[in-house]
C-alpha cells in the first residue's frame, strides 16, 4: 500500500506535535521503556523493512539489558525466497538474545483474485503437494496444530496474533507482556487511528501502546517514522535488510509502494505482478497454489481495470439494479449468498435513513456517502469480498463471521421475500 494521500497526510499533520528529538532517538527510548516496564517482551517479525528495523532495535536493547526477546514469525507460506533468507540472517545475527516462534500453521488468508476461492489456507495439510515451498528449517518452527491450545485450523491471522500474546504471557505466569509491532501511522488511516484513538486503554498513558487483553499490550515504537526514515536507518546503521527491496527498486517500484505481505489480499494483489519478475521460480508455484493468481497479476496493477479503481458502464437495456441481479446469477453459490447478505444489510441500513424499503438510487455519485445500485455493482465486480466499498469492515475472526452470517441470513431472507435482492 502506498503512503497516505497528500490531502489526508496534511489533515493528519495538524494533529501531530514534535517531541524535540529525531525519530530514531524517540524509538530507542520507547523500546527501552518497554523493556524497563514489561517483564516479557515479544517482537513481530515478518521480514519486511519496518519489522526488520524494529527487530534490530529491540534485539540491541535486549542485549544491553541482559534480557531475552521473543520473536514471532507468522509464516504465510507464499513468501519471497529473499524474505526467508533475510529471516535466517536476522535470527542468526541475534541468536544469543532471542527465543524464536516461527509459526507455520494452517491459517485462513484472503484471496482477492478469485470469486471461486475467496479465502485460502496457508500450510494446508490437505494441499501439501501444492505448497509454494517446504516447511522452513529452524529449531523454532512450529507446525504442530496442537502446539497452541487456542489454535484451530482455518484461524484468521488477525485472530492468531493477539491470542499468541496472551499465551506467551501465560507461559510466564501471567506477567505483563509487551508485543512490539512495526506499524507506522503514515501507512494508512486505520494505522493512524490505532495509535491516535482516545477511547483505547493504554499502558500508563503511553499513546503508542494499546491493551489487547489480560496482561498484554501492543506497543508501536516506530509509529511516527516515515518510509524515508526507515531507509535512512538502514543506510546509517549498516544493518541487514531484505534484499528483495533492491529488486523492487530495479523493477521501478517506489520506496513508498514497496511492501511485503501475503500476495493475494485486497490491497496486496496490486503487487502480485512483481513475483513473476523478481522471483520466477516462486511465481510458478504461486500460480499453482491459489486460484486466480495469474488473473490477478494481469489485471490488478493498472488504474481503470476490473480489479483496480474500475470504470464500469451499465449494459444497454438494463438498470444498475438489473445488472446486479445478472452479476449475482453468474457467481458461485457461496459467493452469491455472501454478497446477497451484505447487500441486504446495506439496504436495511439505508431503509431507515431516508430510503424507505431500500429504494436507493439506481445511479449516483461515485463516493461512499451516497447509496446506489451502481456502487453495489462496482463493489462486486472489483471482487471486494468484505464489501469495503459499501462501508463494511472485515470481521474480527472467522467465528465472528459465522455468527454474523447466521444472524444476517435471516435479514437477507426478508429482503429476498420483498423481491429486492
Amino acid at each position: 500500500m502506498a503512503e497516505l494521500g497528500a490531502d489526508v497526510a496534511r489533515t493528519l499533520s495538524k494533529h501531530k506535535r514534535g517531541l524535540g528529538m529525531d525519530v530514531l532517538t524517540a524509538a530507542r527510548r520507547r523500546v527501552r521503556t518497554v523493556f524497563q516496564q514489561f517483564p516479557v517482551v515479544c517482537v513481530s517479525f515478518s521480514g519486511g523493512k519496518d519489522s526488520g528495523a524494529l527487530f534490530e532495535l529491540a534485539a540491541c536493547e535486549a542485549r544491553a539489558q541482559g534480557r531475552r526477546l521473543a520473536v514471532l514469525i507468522v509464516d504465510l507460506e507464499a513468501q519471497y525466497a529473499h524474505t526467508i533468507d533475510y529471516l535466517h540472517i536476522m535470527l542468526k545475527r541475534h541468536e544469543d538474545v532471542i527465543d524464536v516462534y516461527w509459526v507455520a500453521l494452517p491459517l485462513n488468508l484472503r484471496n482477492a483474485v478469485s470469486v471461486y476461492q475467496p479465502q485460502w489456507t496457508c500450510w494446508d495439510p490437505d494441499a501439501r503437494d501444492m505448497w509454494a515451498r517446504p516447511l522452513p528449517e529452524h529449531p523454532g518452527v512450529i507446525s504442530d496444530e496442537d502446539y497452541f491450545p487456542f489454535f484451530h485450523r482455518g484461524m484468521e491471522f488477525e485472530e492468531f496474533t493477539p491470542e499468541f500474546g496472551k499465551w506467551l504471557s501465560d507461559q510466564h505466569g501471567g506477567r505483563m507482556t509487551a508485543c512490539l509491532v512495526g506499524i507506522r501511522s503514515d501507512e494508512s488511516i486505520n494505522r493512524w487511528r490505532t495509535i491516535a484513538r482516545r477511547d483505547k486503554r493504554t499502558h500508563e498513558g503511553l499513546q503508542w501502546t494499546t491493551w489487547i487483553g489480560n496482561a498484554v499490550y501492543n506497543a508501536y515504537p516506530i509509529y511516527d517514522w516515515r518510509t524515508e526514515d526507515i531507509w535512512t536507518y538502514y543506510g546509517a546503521e549498516q544493518v541487514p535488510y531484505n534484499r528483495i527491496y533492491d529488486l523492487m527498486h530495479q523493477a521501478g517500484v517506489s520506496i513508498h509502494q514497496a511492501r511485503l505481505c501475503q500476495p493475494y489480499g485486497d490491497d496486496q494483489r496490486q503487487g502480485l505482478w512483481l513475483y513473476h519478475i523478481l522471483e520466477p521460480e516462486t511465481w510458478s508455484k504461486l500460480v499453482a497454489r491459489v486460484q486466480g493468481a495469474n488473473f490477478g497479476a494481469r489485471y490488478a496493477r493498472e488504474t481503470g481495470n476490473i480489479l483496480g479503481r474500475i470504470k464500469i458502464t451499465c449494459p444497454q437495456g438494463m438498470t444498475w439494479e438489473d445488472y446486479y441481479h445478472f452479476i449475482i446469477g453468474q457467481l458461485p453459490p457461496d459467493a452469491a449468498d455472501h454478497y446477497r447478505t451484505k447487500v441486504a444489510v446495506f439496504l436495511d441500513w439505508y431503509s431507515v435513513r431516508g430510503y424507505p424499503g431500500g429504494a436507493i438510487p439506481d445511479d449516483g455519485p461515485n463516493n461512499k456517502t451516497v447509496p446506489s445500485w451502481m456502487r453495489i455493482c462496482k463493489t462486486i465486480l472489483s471482487n471486494d469480498y468484505w464489501c469495503k466499498g459499501l462501508s463494511f469492515s472485515p470481521p474480527a475472526s472467522s467465528e465472528t463471521y459465522k455468527t454474523y452470517r447466521k444472524k444476517m441470513d435471516i435479514l437477507r431472507k426478508e429482503w429476498d421475500y420483498r423481491g429486492t435482492v
